[in-house]
Parts: C-alpha cells; sequence; structure tokens
C-alpha cells in the first residue's frame, strides 16, 4: 500500500500537471504534504479539473514545454526536486494523424529532454516516466502484454510511446545505473484511464459526459472496441507507489511496470456508454458517427502481474463502481460545487479502500 508519511515533506517535479491525470495527482501529492512543482502548458481543455480545483494556488506552477530543454532546465533545478513525475504528452490517437511531429517531438524529445536534465540534479533519486499501454506492438491477441513484449505501433501516438520507452531503457542503462550513483528510473505503463474532470476532445468518456450534461445522444467510431478500463486514481495509486519504491530501493526497481486492470473491467465501448447512460438516467440511444476517422486498434489488454508481485499494487475498483464515481463526481459539478472538496474526498475514499479484486 502507498504510505503516507513517506510523502510528507518530499519535493516532487510534475511535468504535465494541467492535463486530467497531472491534476488528479497534484491534488493526491498535496494532500499528502509533499511540495510540488508543476511544469506544463497552459490546461488541454475547458473547462479543466486544473482550474475547477484551484491547482495553482497551492502548487508552484510553470508554464513550459518539455520540448523547450532551456526552459525545463531551469526551472527543475530550482525546484531542487526529490522526485519528478514526467507525465507531459501529446495524448491523443486520432490527434497525432494530424500532427505526427508534434506527438514525436512532445512525446520522444520531450522524454529525453526531462531525463538529460534530471540526471543534472543530484537531489533527484527518483523518476517515473509514464508513457501508455499503447507502447506495445499490438496484434491483438487475447491475452495481455507483459513488459517483455515488443514495442511499437501502427499510428505516431503509438510508436511515440514505444520510442519514447526505448529513450528511458537507453538513459537508464546509460546514465542512471546503479554505478552512476544517481536516480533510479522506472516506466509506467497503464490502460485507458477515465474519471471526473476529463475534457478532453476525442476521448470516450469525456464526450459521453459532454452529451449527457447537454441531454443529447453521443456520436460513437467503434462500439465494439475493447479496452482496460481503469479510474485515473488507480494508475496513479501505481505511479506513487512505484516512486517510493524507486526512491527507497533504488535501482532493484528501475524498469517498465503495467498497471491495468482486472479481466472484468475489460468491456467494450458499447458497455460503458450503456452503463453510463443508465447511471445517469437517460433511455435514448447512440449514434453511430458516420465519420470514424483513421484506424484504431480494437483489443488491447495489459498483464500486470509484474505490479501485483513485486510492488503489491492492485486495483481497488471494478469497472461500475468507477463509472458510478464518474457520474457523482459530473452530478456534482453540474450542481456547483467546490470541486476540489470533491475531489480531494475522492481521493480520500480511495486510499480507504482495500484492494479486493
Amino acid at each position: 500500500m502507498l504510505k503516507p508519511e513517506f510523502w510528507k515533506g518530499k519535493k516532487v517535479f510534475v511535468t504535465g500537471h494541467t492535463g486530467f491525470k497531472g491534476s488528479w495527482l497534484c491534488l493526491w501529492l498535496e494532500h499528502l504534504g509533499s511540495k510540488v512543482t508543476g511544469y506544463a502548458l497552459d490546461p488541454p481543455s475547458n473547462p479543466s479539473l486544473f482550474e475547477m480545483a484551484g491547482i495553482a494556488k497551492t502548487t508552484h506552477s510553470h508554464k513550459g514545454d518539455v520540448t523547450d530543454r532551456a526552459s525545463l532546465e531551469k526551472v527543475m533545478k530550482a525546484a531542487q526536486p526529490d522526485i519528478v513525475i514526467h507525465m507531459a504528452a501529446q495524448s491523443l490517437v486520432r490527434y497525432s494523424y494530424d500532427n505526427p511531429l508534434e506527438t514525436f517531438n512532445t512525446n520522444v524529445m520531450g522524454t529525453a529532454n526531462v531525463l538529460d536534465v534530471a540526471r543534472g540534479v543530484p537531489s533527484i533519486k527518483a523518476v517515473v516516466c509514464v508513457t501508455s499501454d499503447k507502447c506495445y506492438h499490438n496484434v491483438e491477441w487475447v491475452w495481455g502484454y507483459r513488459e517483455t513484449d515488443r514495442l511499437g505501433g501502427h499510428d505516431p501516438y503509438s510508436a511515440s510511446k514505444g520510442a519514447a520507452e526505448l529513450i528511458i531503457q537507453s538513459f537508464q542503462s546509460s546514465f542512471y545505473g546503479k554505478e552512476k550513483g544517481i536516480a533510479a528510473v522506472g516506466s509506467a505503463r497503464a490502460g485507458n484511464v477515465i474519471g471526473g474532470g476529463d475534457w478532453a476532445l476525442d476521448r470516450l468518456v469525456p464526450d459521453i459526459v459532454r452529451s449527457l450534461l447537454k441531454n443529447e445522444p453521443t456520436l460513437i467510431r467503434n462500439p465494439q472496441a475493447t479496452r482496460p478500463w481503469q479510474h485515473v486514481l488507480e494508475p496513479l495509486h501505481g505511479y506513487l507507489m512505484l516512486a517510493e519504491r524507486l526512491y527507497n530501493d533504488g535501482h532493484e526497481f528501475a524498469s517498465p511496470w503495467n498497471f491495468g486492470p482486472p479481466e472484468s473491467s475489460e468491456k467494450t465501448v458499447g458497455w460503458v456508454i450503456e452503463k453510463l447512460y443508465e447511471l445517469w438516467g437517460v433511455e435514448f440511444p447512440w449514434t453511430r458517427d458516420k465519420n470514424p476517422g483513421p484506424p484504431e486498434c480494437t483489443f488491447l489488454k495489459l498483464d500486470a502481474s509484474k505490479a501485483h508481485a513485486h510492488l503489491g499494487w492492485r486495483p481497488k475498483l471494478d469497472l461500475p463502481t468507477t463509472l458510478e464515481w464518474i457520474v457523482n463526481w459530473t452530478r456534482r459539478y453540474e450542481a456547483g460545487d467546490d470541486m476540489r472538496k470533491v475531489s480531494i474526498a475522492d481521493i480520500e475514499r480511495f486510499m480507504k479502500i482495500v484492494p479486493v479484486i
């Protein structure tokens, strides 16, 4: 389990802190008593959890691009963090088809910049680089990918994440090895992350939430696609546990890690939308998008056995519960509640749950 006492007073540098996952992570770290420095571009959506939860008021927030090495170095060296969690990324598959060079530059060279700068900051003892389940060369087999499976990608986004993993491995063996006496580096690969406060375009759950708030049907591209759905707090829990072990035990844990949901949470897009409609209390049908856009893989699954066995990490929420939490969070937003308090309450509730799945 996560050790709250470890995080109290720790200085943590988070890239991509204005995004959906980054905002939740900042809230969690602040709740644990960490001193957080964030480095990111402006929030990628409007509305955004970053603004709703007032994260800029409690985080040392810096606007910057991870592709700008000089700016990144200036901020990271000034912060003198103990731990770096690198989450900044171009995170959308369809966007990557229209903007492949931006995607590769951000996801590959951005990762290289973070690792290159971090090795010159002696205070840093652990670096967690977040990539994606899509880093694997997906042949759509029925069993989960393991950390030793082939990397790759058919689309620019997936390929950029596979390339980022190669960059991480290269820096790890060339500059961060045990004999170098500096930080330990691990990479984290999560499934399809969902949760309250995600307003990104071209993502299933945010698209459904927007349509429900407008009381209109949702356009769906591929209802038969199956994904490893998980609440945003699940992989964040894994990232924090990995950071603890990298910090305390060093290079023994400096390797890639999958953080995926149980098989029961691997459902089709159609199942997810129908369950969200049911929880919201509407009965109108969803609509098939006549312009589905570029191709996407229809099946993807992660094997998280390594994290179960060596980190003690296990999922806490099944998919129906995850969707209930999303609906409850969105209803509170609709009612005009203080979303910082609502989100922190979810974090506190999550921390009290003992994994049973």
